[in-house]
């Protein structure tokens, strides 16, 4: 005899996509007419970003040595091209950022210092960071989040247990698929944990801080846009040889959409992998690729970088040319792959591109701090560019493999 299944069975089973759009409409209306009630469930906004933290490192971690583990010979990951469309992709959003800033020149109300911030005195500090971060301790890389520690061992075990028996992938196998349905249990979450950041946020900033700041947040914004809705579609049609759109309006509605709220691109990993996961991608491929993704593919990052800093230079009426421009560009480009998985954590970067321009770190730190008044929406829209495009450029790196294998 059938039964009608429980509204629980047909709430996991719905649309996470459309259950995440009613989140967010829901966090607006309760911000709107109850600040005190918004602040209220704030928290589960703060839980659900927690916990994608809390599964993302060990899952990086268990996925990635899985798959290099239980790798058969002659496979193709596809991970060379893939890599090279992470670096092609950040450049261009440099270079995008430096068109944008060139057309639409912006000027700051610099605001105070940044108390506390520690930021890196040059490329080479942050070329030296990340070497020290490859070879740091595998459990304090899984405790402090660590994803280039973290995938540093997690290959280095995974090449070692290739040539163990065939028991002991099988288990290390089970562990990955154990961790993984771990992860989709947390991800169903997903719209409880929206609809808590949406209401704190606005209930915590409503829009008024952001007003002072409409022509640098349209800059901003726009170039990201650009990106993600030109630039990054054409990249994928050299690629594919097809309309990109369907495949680049999926992941910027699946992967784009979650990441603008948690604002971490480390926190979004697992919705990635889900993502990868539906699109019926190698996991060989993906399991490694969106975590490298969440370290080096930083367009936003780059257009964050570039714009503040040009911006910082129209304000001391710095006269910037274009080839200096450029350069700016490539700079932050190689900084944007040191960038945090973290929310703000390009912010900290504008410092070493400001330093082009003679500009004294103190001011570069109210440069830095404006980019914490507009971070509600300019390290959203950042990290929705970046970890969209970790599964654009994945997906499309596939395909193109694949067409290659049946021609």
């Amino acid at each position: 005899m059938n039964q009608n299944p429980s509204l629980l069975a047909r709430v996991a089973s719905g649309s996470l996509v459309l259950q995440i759009l009613a989140g967010i409409i829901l966090g607006v209306i309760l911000a709107t007419f109850s600040t005190s009630a918004a602040t209220q469930v704030s928290f589960l906004g703060s839980l659900f970003v927690e916990a994608l933290k809390a599964v993302a490192p060990i899952l990086v971690f268990i996925l990635v040595a899985s798959s290099i583990a239980n790798q058969k010979k002659n496979t193709q990951t596809n991970m060379r091209p893939i890599i090279g469309l992470y670096l092609v992709g950040t450049l261009a959003a440099a270079l995008t950022a430096v068109a944008f800033s060139f057309a639409f020149p912006t000027t700051l109300l610099l605001a105070g210092g940044v108390e506390g911030s520690n930021p890196p005195q040059g490329i080479a500090e942050v070329l030296n960071t990340l070497l020290f971060k490859i070879v740091d301790n595998p459990v304090n890389a899984l405790l402090t989040g660590n994803y280039i520690g973290i995938l540093a061992w997690a290959v280095g075990l995974g090449i070692t247990l290739h040539h163990a028996s065939e028991s002991t992938k099988k288990v290390v196998s089970d562990l990955s698929d154990g961790v993984t349905k771990i992860v989709r249990f947390v991800i169903r979450f997903a719209p409880i944990g929206i609809f808590g950041l949406v209401s704190g946020t606005i209930a915590e900033t409503g829009f008024d801080a952001l007003a002072g700041y409409a022509q640098l947040l349209a800059v901003l914004v726009g170039a990201m846009l650009f990106i993600a809705l030109v630039v990054n579609p054409i990249i994928v049609y050299l690629k594919i040889r097809r309309n990109p759109y369907p495949l680049v309006l999926k992941c910027l509605r699946e992967s784009g959409v979650t990441a603008f709220f948690t604002r971490s691109s480390a926190a979004n990993i697992p919705v990635n992998m889900a993502l990868c996961e539906e699109l019926k991608l190698h996991k060989d491929t993906y399991s490694v690729s969106i975590p490298l993704g969440a370290t080096i593919n930083m367009g936003g990052a780059a257009i964050t970088i570039t714009v503040l800093t040009l911006a910082a230079a129209n304000t001391l009426g710095i006269q910037v040319d274009f080839l200096t421009a450029v350069l700016l560009s490539v700079v932050a480009a190689v900084s944007a792959c040191g960038a945090s998985g973290v929310a703000g954590g390009s912010l900290l970067l504008i410092p070493l591109a400001c330093g082009l321009f003679g500009i004294s770190n103190d001011v570069a730190m109210q440069v830095v701090a404006v980019g914490f008044i507009i971070g509600v929406v300019q390290d959203s829209a950042e990290t929705a560019l970046n970890s969209s495009t970790d599964v654009v450029f994945t997906a499309a790196a596939c395909e193109a493999a694949e067409a290659k294998e049946n021609s």
